[in-house]
C-alpha cells in the first residue's frame, strides 16, 4: 500500500462519511461511501462514519436503521461512528446541539459572524433588483455593519435573527483533489447563514464544526457541494484562530452519476434505489465493483476486480472529473462476472432466499435440498443476478412447469407429439443414472424422425421444464427423475394431442 500523502499537521488521513437519514440509501450515496472507504483503507487510514440528522422535519429513525444496515451489507466497515463509537462521539449530529451553539456564540464574539434581521421578502427584493441590474444575486451585506440602534429597532419590531457567517473580501482558492486549482471571487461567496432564526443549526456550520473536531483530513464528497466548499474553507480558518480546527482539510468532489437521458441521478429515480439492487440479487462485491467504476478505473484493459483489489489500487487523484453514466447493462454484466467467481458452496447459499418464502413460488415443503445441492452447479454460470435462479430452477419444486406460452409455441410445432413419444420410450429404458445415457436415448429418438439433437431435445426440455431455455436439458432430466420426467412429457402428450 502507499504511504499517507500530506494532510494537515501530516495527520493520518482521516474521512467520513456523513449522510442525512432520509428516505432510501440510492447508489450515489454508497458511490461516495465507498470511495471514502477504499481511500481510508488504502492509507490505513480511520473512516468516520456520522450522521447528519439536525433537519427533524426529513429525518426518521427508520431510514438511520436502513444506512447502517446497507452499510453492513456492502461489507463497508467504519472505524468510528454509530454502534462502533470512537473519542469524538456522539456521532449523530442531533445530539450534539450544544457544541454547535457554543462555535456559533463564539464566532459572533469575535467577529466572525452576525445577526441578520433581513425578512424573506426584503432578501428578494433586492435579489430582484441585483438580478436586474446584471449583478450577483447573493446576500449583499446589509445587516453586516449594523448600528445598536438599527439592531434595537429590528429588535422592537420583534424580528427574528439568523445568524451569517462574515466571508473574507478576498479570493478563495484551494486545490481540489480531483479538479486542480479552483478560485472563487468574493462577490460570487457572499455571506451565508450558520443558524436558523429558531436557534437550530444549518448544515453550513455543523458539517465543517464536525470535521474540525473530529479531525478530519481529507473531505471527499459530490460534485453538487463544489459551490459551498470556500465557505466552509473560510469557516475552518475561522475555527483555526478560535483553537477548534487544527487546519483546513483537503477536498475532492466527486463527478456526478448521470441517469437516463444525461440527467444527474436523483435518489427519487426508481432505478437508484440500493434496495432494488439487493431485492434483485446483485452480489454486495459486484454492486461496489460496478459503483468504482462511475470516475474511477482500475485498469485499462481490466473491469473486474475484487474489493480488496480496489483497495490496492484506489487513489482519489485518479478520479475522473467528468460526469459518470450509470449503465445498467454493464452493472449486470459485472455482477454476472462476480457470481461465476464465487466458490460452488458460497454461490449455494448465496441462492438460497429466493428459493423459499417469500420470493419462491412454490411451498415451502417443496424445495428439495438435495436436489437443489446437485442442479447448483450447472445452474452458477447462467445467473446474472440471484433472483434469476427462481425461474432457472422451478421446474424443480413446482408440480409441474410453469408453462411459457412463447417457448410452447416455438417447439411443439407439427411433429413433436410423434417425437415426445418415441423420447418417452427410449427414455423409460435408459439408464438414469447417466446424463450422457439420457443424452443419448433423445437424439436415438430424434434419428427415428430425421432430428439432429438441438431439434429433438427442444420439446423434451418444454414439456419437462415449460422453456426453450435453461440449464443443462439431461443433467436437468437426472435430478428431477424419471418419474417425474416421465409424467411432465405424458402431460405434454395429452395436451398436443388432446
Amino acid at each position: 500500500m502507499a504511504s499517507a500523502p500530506s494532510t494537515p499537521g501530516d495527520a493520518p488521513v482521516r474521512v467520513r462519511f456523513c449522510p442525512s437519514p432520509t428516505g432510501n440509501p440510492h447508489v450515489g450515496l454508497v458511490r461516495t461511501a465507498l470511495f471514502n472507504w477504499a481511500f481510508a483503507r488504502h492509507h490505513r487510514g480511520t473512516l468516520v462514519f456520522r450522521i447528519e440528522d439536525t433537519d427533524a422535519a426529513r429525518d426518521s429513525e427508520e431510514s438511520y436503521r436502513q444506512l447502517l444496515d446497507s452499510l453492513r451489507w456492502l461489507g463497508l466497515d467504519w472505524d468510528e461512528g454509530p454502534e462502533v463509537g470512537g473519542p469524538h462521539a456522539p456521532y449523530r449530529q442531533s445530539q450534539r446541539t450544544a457544541i454547535y451553539a457554543d462555535v456559533a456564540r463564539r464566532l459572533k464574539e469575535t467577529g466572525h459572524a452576525y445577526d441578520c434581521y433581513c425578512t424573506a421578502e426584503e432578501l428578494e427584493t433586492r435579489r430582484d433588483a441585483a438580478r436586474a441590474a446584471g449583478r450577483p444575486s447573493g446576500y449583499d451585506g446589509h445587516c453586516r455593519a449594523l448600528t445598536p440602534e438599527q439592531v434595537a429597532g429590528y429588535q422592537a419590531e420583534g424580528r427574528p435573527a439568523i445568524v451569517r457567517f462574515r466571508m473574507p473580501d478576498r479570493p478563495v482558492t484551494f486545490t481540489d483533489l480531483v479538479r486542480g486549482e479552483l478560485t472563487f471571487a468574493p462577490e460570487n461567496v457572499p455571506d451565508y447563514g450558520i443558524v436558523r432564526a429558531n436557534g437550530a443549526p444549518l448544515y453550513t456550520l455543523v458539517n465543517p464544526v464536525d470535521d474540525a473536531l473530529m479531525e478530519i483530513t481529507h473531505v471527499l464528497r459530490g460534485e453538487d457541494l463544489l459551490s459551498s466548499t470556500p465557505r466552509q474553507i473560510a469557516l475552518y480558518q475561522a475555527l483555526i484562530e478560535l483553537g477548534v480546527a487544527k487546519g483546513v482539510p483537503r477536498f475532492g468532489h466527486l463527478p456526478y452519476v448521470m441517469g437516463e437521458g444525461n440527467k444527474k441521478l436523483s435518489k427519487r429515480d426508481p432505478g437508484a434505489s440500493l434496495n432494488l439492487y439487493r431485492e434483485r440479487g446483485f452480489l454486495p462485491e459486484g454492486l461496489l465493483n460496478y459503483l468504482s467504476l462511475l470516475g474511477w478505473s482500475y485498469a485499462a484493459d481490466q473491469d473486474v476486480f475484487s474489493t480488496a483489489e480496489l483497495v490496492s489500487r484506489f487513489e482519489v487523484a485518479d478520479v475522473n472529473a467528468n460526469p459518470a453514466r450509470f449503465d445498467l447493462k454493464k452493472a449486470e454484466a459485472i455482477n454476472a462476472d462476480h457470481i461465476r467467481r464465487l466458490e460452488p458452496k458460497a454461490f449455494a447459499e448465496a441462492c438460497l432466499p429466493w428459493l423459499r418464502a417469500p420470493y419462491a413460488p412454490w411451498p415451502a415443503e417443496s424445495f428439495d435440498e438435495a436436489a437443489w445441492q446437485a442442479v447448483a452447479p450447472y445452474a452458477q454460470t447462467r445467473l446474472t443476478v440471484l433472483s434469476d435462479i427462481t425461474a432457472n430452477v422451478d421446474f424443480l419444486f413446482l408440480g409441474r412447469p410453469v408453462r411459457d406460452e412463447a417457448s410452447w409455441a416455438k417447439a411443439m410445432k407439427d411433429g413433436a407429439a410423434d417425437l415426445l413419444r418415441t423420447a418417452a420410450g427410449k427414455l423409460a429404458t435408459a439408464d438414469w443414472a447417466s446424463a450422457e445415457a439420457l443424452k443419448e436415448a433423445v437424439l436415438a429418438a430424434g434419428e427415428v424422425h430425421g432430428l439432429k439433437l438441438g431439434k429433438a431435445q427442444a420439446p423434451v426440455r418444454v414439456a419437462v421444464t415449460g422453456r426453450t431455455v435453461g440449464l443443462p436439458l439431461f443433467e436437468s432430466l437426472q435430478i428431477l427423475g424419471r418419474d417425474r420426467s416421465l409424467s411432465r412429457i405424458d402431460a405434454a402428450l395429452a395436451v398436443l394431442t388432446g
